[in-house]
């Protein structure tokens, strides 16, 4: 199946793309690295009138490091996330997540701010956008506002972004000394979409849990803080050798369906044992 007739425009630059998107009447869409759009597209999931190519635009680039705040803009490449020193050292979760997102073909092309504004609830980068309580600066020819990353995914592929608005920047909090950040995910195949997914963020003291913030993908409908399991972990001191003391939160927080070849208890089951494996990663004495 190929994708229906539409018109492909590529502005000169921000200010130029934000008049096309509002002249547009709801009937353009960005496309930056184009690993999702265009698969959906090529099946008819949707059919734009107008495709705006922002992939060149330098306002959309770069990364910066200041008052504890990692900024990195949204034309910002999978491959970036695995090479950049500034990430690896103020974001880390974000390193660890990006060397799951397809193959090295679509990590040369997708970018981030692309995958928050697809929102698919099977990616990495929205679950760890929330888990890392990011901000998203978006803007419009109206001017720019600020999301909590938790506000931006309101359901199924539904986000808080209009249709006159782009993503411009992302702001993480930089990692801060006793803070401890944990990932993982289940696939057929690495590569494929999780099944079922975990991003942890979580304060320690030695092998015990402060505070924490986990963050489930491929088994909810979009990315949000697990608020159940997320309160029910601290105190808890690491490892943990068996689950009982969430497995009834993780049955709060996820409602999986059945899907062909894969029981919703399944995942549940899933989701349980992972959740083990990165709770025990956040302590120095991992027996897993």
């Amino acid at each position: 199946m190929k994708a229906r007739n539409f018109r492909y425009v590529r502005p000169a630059s921000l200010g130029h793309a934000y008049r096309i998107l509002a002249e547009s009447g709801g009937d353009a869409v960005p496309i930056a690295g184009g690993q999702s759009l265009l698969a959906s597209l090529n099946m008819r999931l949707f059919a734009p009138k107008l495709l705006v190519d922002i992939g060149d635009l330098k306002e959309l680039t770069g990364q910066s490091h200041a008052n504890g705040t990692v900024r990195l803009g949204a034309l910002t490449r999978h491959t970036e996330l695995l090479r950049s020193e500034l990430i690896q050292k103020h974001v880390p979760l974000l390193v660890r997540a990006a060397a799951h997102i397809g193959h090295v073909a679509i990590r040369n092309r997708g970018t981030l701010g692309g995958s928050l504004a697809y929102a698919d609830p099977a990616a990495e980068l929205p679950a760890c956008a929330v888990a890392l309580g990011a901000t998203l600066v978006l803007g419009s020819a109206a001017g720019e506002r600020e999301v909590k990353a938790e506000d931006f995914f309101k359901n199924l592929f539904e986000t808080e972004l209009k249709p006159d608005e782009l993503i411009i920047a992302v702001k993480f909090p930089a990692m801060r000394a006793g803070t401890s950040v944990g990932f993982a995910e289940l696939a057929r195949r690495h590569g494929d979409f999780a099944l079922v997914g975990l991003a942890a963020v979580a304060t320690m003291q030695r092998d015990q849990i402060n505070n924490a913030r986990l963050t489930y993908f491929g088994c909810v409908n979009h990315a949000k803080v697990a608020q159940s399991v997320s309160a029910v972990v601290v105190g808890l001191a690491m490892p943990l050798l068996n689950t009982s003391a969430f497995e009834e939160a993780i049955r709060v927080d996820l409602a999986p369906d059945d899907a062909a070849g894969l029981r919703a208890d399944t995942k549940l089951h899933m989701a349980t044992v992972l959740t083990r494996r990165v709770l025990n990663s956040l302590s120095e004495r991992d027996p897993t």
